[in-house]
């Protein structure tokens, strides 16, 4: 196949490739355009054939960003079996067929129907072949072709970033390293030069210069200071082309920092400094400060201050600030305005990080001179030792003097001192001082077991000046005499058995001793002299500070002696010896066969030989039910014997007499017509009470008015509970009225409570004419005068 350019070129293509040797007529093929074979003869009866192929090429080349107002003329397809009668189709396929390359059918050219970018895509892939119209067959095979865009310079270079930060410390040589820079091209480095890309510097020379193919940045000048200038701003540019005329570039800002290296020493900014103090001040007490300046930042310009030389080298330091980088001038010892008045100090200050480089300049230290004046003031009293230890025996006498204690007045004037104990410390006032000499007495008898130290207060004031004044404390340590006998540690609860053998081993006893002797405690135990030899039980001193008890003979009885006293003498080693006796009770009991403890009471052998345990339980219970009924039948004879509420006739009261006569019950409707409870026009009217006085007036109530359908039972609890809230009620029991008769009833009232007169103006005859059931009424008020009296 032919390929034709715009010039109108023809490329051929040829392939070679090894096939057998066949006869020719087997490899023709109409379809195919017709082939020229060549046959070389080798040694190992092969052949190499040459084909001619009708079309095959490589590539086509087309340049990208076209401006121009037609469509972009690619190439022409054309295959040997074209005749131009319009037979045959070109169809072409792949990337971008049809809508960036369309291809005419019938001619075979190939246009680029758009702007094409190299940037986005720079190879396109695709594949032509050749259609018979009539048949539809394919008159060559399929063939595959390359269309590469070439490159122009469109793209500038473009940096990584559009600002880079770096630093490097100062004080740097020619030529250090600093950061590097990278820009990039977007254009094809392998055509022309459009992606070959040149650094160089716009701003920031002399400091700084680039590597013009790296993008490396350096140090342009020797010994650059940061205390000098810190901050440093290059710009960078990068142009293609290989930094010719008419290449593009691109522009990035570089800040370079300075970093601090420690080549300042510190300097003070004056070379003397005075102080004041007062000669009380405390220790640690600071008196000022001093700073020498470094121009160095961070641990660069870290100072520490010491004392070099000076008078006053022991007697004050320096100590290094480090939030402000000062020295600061504290007081190490006591100051004295009698002894020195003026001290000279000279103090160093160093860097704490010097640079070896940089030590060739001279000492990262300087020096300055500090005087500081004491200054004198009234002191208080000050005492020869820091605290007082006395030591003094318990059996000292009253008045005693056990100790001293001595101040005196620091300042010039030597003012005189006195001493008084401070009461605080010493609420039982066991001890003074002589307020002359500071001696210190006792006023009361000293005991060591209750109290074995006291810690006193003592003060020495100034006579002339009441308000300079110390306080220095003294211990007083209670020694130990032998002045307390010993005596058993404990309560001894000592038996032995009715069936012991001799020799042996009942009670092991031992003795305390409230005293302490300086060589530790040493008892000893004897019988008393009164019974040196106790035909009982024998008394062994272990020489431990304890003594055992041992039997003496076989058997105890305690029918014979349930008790047995054993006194025994106790005394000590130390001097003066004290003494004590000790009285030992040892009780006989049974015991069994192992010499366990049963039984220690002579007492309870006799009980047990007469009456057993059930029968004294028995009498036990009988004691207890008689005391129950003894109390009960008391308390009924007390309720019987309860005293009634009406004493004598003659008392104001009513008298409620009880009888045991008793009307119809409720089936008796003629005794007496309930109705008349129920009667709404009845009235209660206010009477005065007769269980009190009649001249006492109380206050009238009123009762509240019934209705017809009211109900007995209620009518009742609410006259009750109108008594029991009257606030005029006497405070003893009486009768009240809580029904009513209703209108001229025929017996008028039956109750005495109702009337006001006197017992002798009543008449209760008419009692007997109203029938038996009224009988004892009438017997009870209708006799004689003389018979209520």
């Amino acid at each position: 196949m032919r390929t034709y350019h715009c010039l109108s070129l023809f490329i051929w293509t040829y392939m070679y490739h090894t096939t057998d040797a066949i006869p020719f007529q087997e490899k023709g093929n109409s379809d195919l355009p017709s082939e020229r074979i060549v046959g070389l003869t080798q040694d190992d009866g092969k052949m190499l054939h040459r084909t001619k192929r009708g079309w095959m090429w490589n590539q086509f080349f087309l340049l990208e960003e076209y401006t121009g107002t037609d469509t972009q003329y690619v190439g022409k397809l054309h295959t040997d079996q074209d005749k131009g009668d319009g037979n045959l189709k070109y169809i072409l396929t792949g990337d971008g067929a049809g809508s960036l390359f369309v291809i005419d059918e019938n001619t075979g050219d190939i246009h680029a129907a758009k702007k094409l970018d190299r940037e986005e895509k720079s190879l396109y892939v695709l594949r032509a072949k050749a259609i018979d119209r009539k048949t539809g067959r394919q008159v060559e095979p399929e063939s595959e072709f390359i269309i590469k865009i070439h490159d122009i310079n469109d793209n500038e270079p473009k940096f990584t970033k559009d600002l880079y930060t770096a630093s490097v410390p100062e004080m740097s040589g020619v030529g250090t390293s600093v950061i590097q820079v990278t820009a990039t091209d977007a254009d094809d480095t392998n055509y022309g030069n459009s992606a070959k890309v040149v650094y160089s510097i716009l701003q920031g020379q002399p400091y700084f210069s680039v590597d013009p193919e790296s993008g490396i940045i350096k140090t342009a000048l020797p010994d650059m200071s940061r205390e000098n200038r810190e901050q440093y701003q290059v710009v960078i540019q990068a142009k293609d082309m290989g930094g010719q005329m008419g290449g593009l570039s691109g522009t990035t800002t570089v800040n370079i920092t300075l970093t601090d290296v420690n080549n300042n020493p510190p300097r003070f900014p004056q070379s003397t400094y005075q102080f004041h103090s007062p000669e009380s001040v405390p220790l640690g007490t600071p008196l000022g400060r001093i700073k020498a300046n470094d121009p160095d930042v961070g641990e660069n310009a870290e100072v520490e201050y010491s004392i070099a030389e000076g008078d006053g080298a022991d007697m004050f330091d320096v100590i290094t600030d480090k939030d402000t980088q000062e020295g600061i001038i504290t007081v190490k010892q006591n100051l004295d305005f009698e002894n020195k008045m003026l001290y000279t100090l000279k103090v160093d200050a160093s860097n704490t990080h010097p640079d070896p480089r940089f030590l060739h300049l001279g000492p990262f230290k300087d020096t300055a001179v500090v005087k500081i004046s004491v200054e004198d003031i009234d002191e208080p009293p000050v005492f020869s030792k820091v605290f007082y230890l006395i030591e003094v025996d318990e059996d000292v006498k009253e008045g005693s003097i056990i100790g001293q204690v001595t101040a005196y007045d620091p300042d010039a004037m030597n003012n005189l001192i006195k001493y008084s104990v401070d009461r605080h410390t010493d609420m039982d006032r066991i001890f003074s001082i002589h307020s002359e000499n500071g001696s210190i007495f006792t006023l009361k008898p000293l005991d060591r077991e209750s109290t074995p130290w006291h810690n006193i207060t003592v003060t020495a004031t100034e006579i002339n000046n009441s308000k300079q004044s110390s306080h220095i404390p003294v211990f007083i340590r209670i020694l130990d005499i032998n002045d307390h006998a010993p005596e058993f540690a404990m309560y001894y609860e000592t038996y032995v058995c009715e069936n012991a053998k001799s020799g042996q081993l009942i009670q092991t006893v031992s003795v305390m001793d409230k005293d302490d002797p300086p060589r530790g405690h040493k008892f000893f135990f004897e019988p008393v002299p009164e019974f040196p030899l106790n035909p009982n039980f024998t008394i062994v001193d272990n020489k431990d500070n304890t003594a055992g008890i041992m039997t003496r003979k076989d058997g105890y009885s305690r029918n014979k002696m349930s008790t047995y006293l054993l006194p025994i003498l106790i005394f000590d080693n130390d001097y003066p010896i004290q003494s004590s006796t000790g009285t030992l009770t040892i009780r006989v009991c049974a015991c069994d066969n192992q010499g366990n403890m049963q039984s220690c009471n002579a007492e309870a052998l006799v009980l047990s030989a007469g009456l057993s345990t059930g029968a004294l339980i028995a009498i036990l219970l009988c004691v207890i039910i008689l005391l129950v009924l003894v109390v009960l039948f008391a308390a009924l004879k007390r309720q019987r014997k309860k005293e009634p509420l009406i004493i004598s006739k003659d008392d104001v009261r009513d008298n409620i007499v009880t009888y045991n006569d008793e009307g119809g019950g409720e089936e008796d409707t003629q005794a007496f017509d309930i109705g008349t409870l129920r009667n709404p026009e009845a009235r209660e009217d206010s009477k005065l009470r007769r269980d009190v006085m009649p001249e006492t007036i109380f206050q009238i109530r009123r009762t509240v008015p019934l209705w017809e359908n009211i109900d007995v039972q209620d009518f009742i609890h609410r006259r009750l509970k109108e008594n029991d809230s009257d606030p005029s009620a006497p405070p003893y029991d009486s009768l009240a009225t809580y029904a009513y008769e209703g209108n001229d009833s025929i017996a008028d009232s039956l109750s005495s409570l109702e009337s006001l007169t006197a017992d002798c103006n009543q008449d209760y005859d008419y009692l007997s004419d109203w029938g038996p059931r009224f009988k004892k009424l009438a017997d009870m008020y209708g006799g004689d005068d003389s018979d209520r009296d």
